[in-house]
């Protein structure tokens, strides 16, 4: 215990907080608030992009075992609403407007056919790209989503290092218009203000590095993953035009 009081009375940050005025202490308190509001963005955000690369995995292992019947999937709309899922939600989104095509094509059909003639529904190439049009747009929208919030941390890496630079600034400048009005105790004064002055640029930096690889790393996290979810879409559209485009024989 008194270990640490001797190490918490020994610490530059603590030291340089406590002899700074209160523009000096303003600028501790926003440089621990951006590292905080960082911390918590990448903990989340990456929480939220494991947990959806993981369910979207489990889906197509099932899609995979389904593959010969790609419209015979259910699922909990309970499950779908509280896991993260977006393969899931591709998947009922081709489900959703194939159905709707079909069950167009086949009405029309009918009013072309005696009573007798079975009728049987097939999609259109034109049908095919109505389909890929909203599977794209279902993509952008969960990339969008993944994305949300990621300009804060760009913005922290930028301005971190520009508030740990205002303190630098400040804490020069206090120490010389001191060292001005002061005829002794100037080695103490210089020491105050120099500490000021390097305890918030280090802070910057720190806010700064986690920042910016959480950027990165989440950011091209969702970048891989727009690739797999184009990459599936582009399977579900296969396996759909397998069994209901018909056949272009002259």
């Amino acid at each position: 215990m008194f270990v640490n009081k001797i190490v918490l009375a020994t610490n530059p940050f603590i030291d340089a907080y406590v002899e700074s005025d209160w523009l000096g202490k303003l600028i501790f308190i926003a440089l621990i608030l951006l590292s905080v509001v960082s911390w918590i963005l990448i903990v989340h955000k990456g929480w939220i992009t494991y947990l959806t690369r993981k369910h979207s995995t489990m889906f197509y292992k099932t899609f995979e075992s389904n593959r010969m019947n790609p419209l015979g999937i259910e699922s909990d709309p309970l499950t779908r609403k509280n896991r993260p899922n977006p393969f899931l939600d591709l998947y009922f989104v081709l489900k959703k407007y194939t159905l709707e095509i079909l069950n167009k094509n086949r009405r029309f059909g009918q009013q072309s056919v005696s009573a007798t003639e079975a009728v049987i529904s097939y999609m259109s190439p034109t049908d095919i790209d109505f389909i890929h049009s909203h599977l794209m747009t279902s993509v952008a929208n969960h990339i969008k989503q993944l994305e949300k919030n990621l300009f804060i941390l760009s913005t922290i890496v930028s301005l971190a290092p520009f508030i740990g630079l205002l303190g630098t600034v400040w804490g020069i400048l206090t120490t010389f218009s001191e060292l001005q009005t002061q005829t002794g105790g100037a080695h103490n004064v210089v020491l105050g203000g120099i500490s000021l002055a390097l305890a918030t640029t280090v802070l910057g930096l720190v806010d700064a590095i986690p920042a910016l690889i959480g950027y990165n790393y989440l950011k091209n996290s969702s970048r891989d993953f727009q690739t797999e979810m184009e990459g599936f879409s582009n399977e579900l559209l296969a396996s759909v035009e397998m069994h209901y485009r018909k056949v272009d024989v002259q």
